[in-house]
């Protein structure tokens, strides 16, 4: 696992999905990033019995507004929106340094703005540390994140990483997945985030996602 690995979206179907290369507590390594999956139906009380559909195929690497080339003249080229992250800072997540970008909550729409912000403080197990950065969400309900994993504490051999990428918004939950097919769903809880992984072989784990200013 290399640090910063970056998890690239794809469109498919109706809905975005998203994907993330991240840690199980049980795995060894880490694997490599992954498309999107298409979007599935919410998880159940046994998630292990309703695997996610296949990854969908990849994207086309050049948006439809892609700037002309070079060579065009400069009025032709589309004028870039601004930057919707008003807020950054560099914070520590698991032994790790993380630069924290998130949008002003004014620049999200009202139904998503309770995933917005930094949530931390989480374990998924006695040697696993978690953080989750939900940076940005848009109308459709993508949400832009960066996912943190690490050692719990300086007795844990848990490798760490920073990692980023995309997760969809549907029904009021956060989803994505690893590249092994383990699920992560998440959910406002009054003031923090509930977080629940599933791996492969169904195993679960749970934690609850700190609110940070």
């Amino acid at each position: 696992m290399r640090r910063g690995d970056i998890i690239r979206p794809i469109a498919g179907g109706a809905a975005l999905a998203a994907a993330l290369l991240l840690h199980a507590p049980s795995a060894t390594a880490q694997q490599p990033p992954t498309p999107l999956f298409q979007p599935m139906a919410p998880p159940s009380t046994a998630p292990s019995a309703e695997p996610l559909p296949p990854a969908a195929p990849a994207a086309p690497t050049e948006p439809e507004t892609a700037p002309p080339p070079a060579l065009a003249p400069p009025a032709a080229a589309p004028v870039a929106p601004p930057a919707a992250p008003t807020m950054q800072s560099t914070r520590v997540f698991c032994d790790q340094q993380v630069t924290v970008r998130v949008a002003d909550p004014d620049s999200v729409p009202e139904q998503f703005r309770g995933f917005l912000g930094i949530w931390s403080d989480a374990s998924w197990d006695p040697r696993t540390c978690a953080a989750l950065i939900v940076e940005n969400v848009q109308q459709d309900g993508t949400a832009v994140i960066t996912y943190v994993y690490g050692p719990n504490g300086s007795s844990s051999k848990v490798p760490g990483g920073v990692l980023h990428g995309t997760g969809v918004i549907r029904g009021g939950q956060l989803l994505f997945q690893n590249s092994d097919g383990t699920q992560f769903v998440f959910r406002p809880l009054l003031a923090d985030l509930d977080g629940r992984m599933t791996t492969p072989k169904g195993t679960t784990f749970e934690a609850v996602f700190k609110q940070t200013p």
